[in-house]
């Protein structure tokens, strides 16, 4: 179990975290393998740009974002039989394994002089064919060794470490691109798979609290997730969610180039002042008491897409890098509030399966919005669809408000995230 160190004064909600040697361990190799990410967030769209035909770029921008995601969603369906038999941890070392292998053969291909758009989409959808088990066992790792309280600032620090990246990880990409083909950018990526691959293969975890067998693959978690109302109506409204912000990760490197005319230094900034945002309201959320689920959540939706908005305005990039960074602020505490109240409804025997369902669903959500976003781009433009993107996620408020007053109800608010001695996980 966690626990804070004894006699030692508590000042705050993470400080039993990293007071563990387990967590201290691992934490750096999940903040790496984000950072690699957040690299690739640049890197992936304008290795696409450069490879894409003329007049046909964000079509192979679309795509190359779909491939880059989608597969997972059909690993979780198809592979649930033999991977729900795996640990978490093994999960984890799996997923990565696979990704720094096949991320990695792509700046093999370029300097072999064989990488074709077909090969690069091929690599890209190759390398997340695990990545919803792999994000499952990383978020069940932890969990049952957590007690109920400690588990939203466990997940906030996850969440974090993610936003941080994409702070730090698209404006080292902007750095780097000037000076380096993006083609190394993604290997770099790589070796940091690579790197979590082998750090979680030599941690030893402490034993978790006894729990029943793990059973069901990802249809199981479906059907779970099926039967409790509140677990469903989040994961619908967070599939919407993730459908109605698709197109920005096709849209902003367009808008970027053609209708602001600069470079990758620009949608660098622009996905930092995301994570800067998205850090400050995830790290809030670690010491914010109870909240109420269903305002924040459709609260959260509805900022960010009012932070979408000032995209309309193409004469300078102050005012779209400004709502971008509410946008990211309001969404910081999106991920940790929806984890929490999984891991707290869901048997421990079927956590990582929920979570690969979960995952499997959502992972269908983005590149569906990506693939409109590519085919919108040639017709309407980029600034129609980032505008396009806010609108629709503000349509999603009332739509989620008329679902949950025709839901049952459930207990709707979060305990805090008070930093206390553990205790057994609350089943």
């Amino acid at each position: 179990m966690f626990s804070a160190t004894p006699g030692r004064p508590v000042p705050g909600p993470y400080r039993s975290l990293f007071a563990d040697r387990t967590f201290r361990r691992l934490m750096p190799a999940f903040a790496l393998s984000d950072l690699g990410d957040g690299m690739t967030v640049v890197a992936v769209a304008w290795l696409a740009l450069a490879l894409g035909p003329e007049g046909g770029q964000g079509a192979l921008v679309g795509i190359a974002v779909v491939a880059y995601v989608l597969p997972g969603a059909l690993g979780a369906l198809v592979l649930g039989r033999w991977m729900r038999r795996l640990p978490a941890r093994r999960l984890l070392i799996a997923d990565s394994a696979l990704r720094a292998v096949l991320l990695g053969a792509v700046p093999l291909a370029h300097a072999a002089g064989v990488l074709t758009p077909a090969l690069y989409v091929g690599l890209l959808g190759a390398s997340s064919l695990l990545h919803a088990w792999g994000k499952a066992g990383k978020h069940a790792l932890f969990a049952p060794l957590l007690s109920d309280r400690q588990r939203l600032a466990a997940n906030s620090v996850l969440s974090t470490s993610l936003s941080s990246a994409t702070i730090a990880g698209p404006a080292l990409a902007g750095l780097l691109l000037p000076v380096m083909s993006p083609v190394w950018i993604i290997g770099l990526d790589a070796a940091t798979f690579a790197v979590l691959a082998v750090q979680t293969g030599s941690t030893t975890l402490p034993p978790a609290p006894a729990s029943g067998p793990v059973t069901g693959g990802a249809g199981q978690g479906l059907s779970l997730l099926r039967r409790r109302p509140e677990l469903l109506g989040l994961l619908v409204v967070t599939w919407l969610f993730n459908l109605a912000f698709g197109p920005v990760e096709v849209a902003l490197p367009l808008f970027v180039s053609h209708d602001l005319g600069a470079g990758a230094e620009l949608l660098g900034a622009y996905w930092a002042s995301f994570g800067i945002g998205a850090v400050i309201g995830g790290l809030t959320l670690g010491v914010a008491g109870r909240l109420p689920l269903w305002p924040a959540v459709l609260g959260i939706i509805a900022g960010h897409g009012i932070g979408m908005l000032p995209f309309a305005l193409t004469h300078t990039a102050y005012p779209s890098l400004i709502g971008f960074a509410f946008a990211g602020l309001v969404y910081g505490p999106y991920s940790a509030l929806s984890l929490t109240l999984i891991q707290r409804r869901t048997p421990a025997g079927s956590l990582t399966t929920v979570l690969a369902a979960r995952s499997a669903v959502l992972l269908t959500a983005s590149p569906l919005g990506a693939g409109l976003g590519g085919f919108l781009l040639d017709r309407v433009g980029a600034p129609a669809v980032l505008v396009g993107c806010g609108v629709l996620m503000i349509l999603i408020v009332p739509a989620g408000t008329v679902a949950l007053k025709t839901a049952p109800r459930a207990r709707p608010a979060l305990e805090p995230a008070t930093t206390t001695a553990m205790a057994p996980t609350e089943r």
